[in-house]
């Protein structure tokens, strides 16, 4: 019996193998691009780059473990939700009003912790951010 439920969750894994995430990025306008439009600094750039936009723009980096059903499904589903809560790569289209509230929020996500989330970090060491690295990002996303 217990063979029979290993065989039968060996091939489940297989076929689960075949229903890839998609990975498609739709196009956009790379001027308007949250670091191009404010023309963020070096170190600012440094941090979104490696702590945000995994999530919150069109620049994802897909590792080899989201390869890997059903991880992938779950990494597809946080990247998803992070790109509608905001997506740094369209930044430009939005209002200047739900600009300031986007930069707001993230100040306040990156001041709470809440933001890079720990599972993301936990797989992307430099991903976590410093006391120092919080404060100069949640104070630059303050001053837009």
């Amino acid at each position: 019996m217990k063979k029979k439920i290993l065989i039968g969750l060996a091939v489940l894994f297989v076929i689960i193998q075949f229903f890839r995430i998609d990975k498609t990025v739709p196009e956009y306008d790379a001027s308007k691009d949250l670091i191009v439009t404010t023309q963020a600094n070096d170190e600012v750039k440094r941090i979104l780059k490696t702590a945000c936009y995994d999530c919150h723009s069109y620049e994802t980096k897909y590792p080899l473990y989201s390869q890997i059903a059903p991880i992938s499904w779950w990494v597809k589903g946080h990247i998803d939700d992070g790109r509608k809560e905001v997506n740094y790569s369209t930044w430009g289209d939005l209002p200047l009003d739900k600009m300031k509230h986007k930069a707001d929020e993230s100040a306040e996500k990156t001041e709470a912790k809440e933001m890079p989330l720990t599972p993301y970090w936990m797989m992307h060491w430099d991903a976590k951010l410093t006391p120092e690295e919080r404060k100069l990002l949640s104070d630059w996303f303050r001053s837009l």
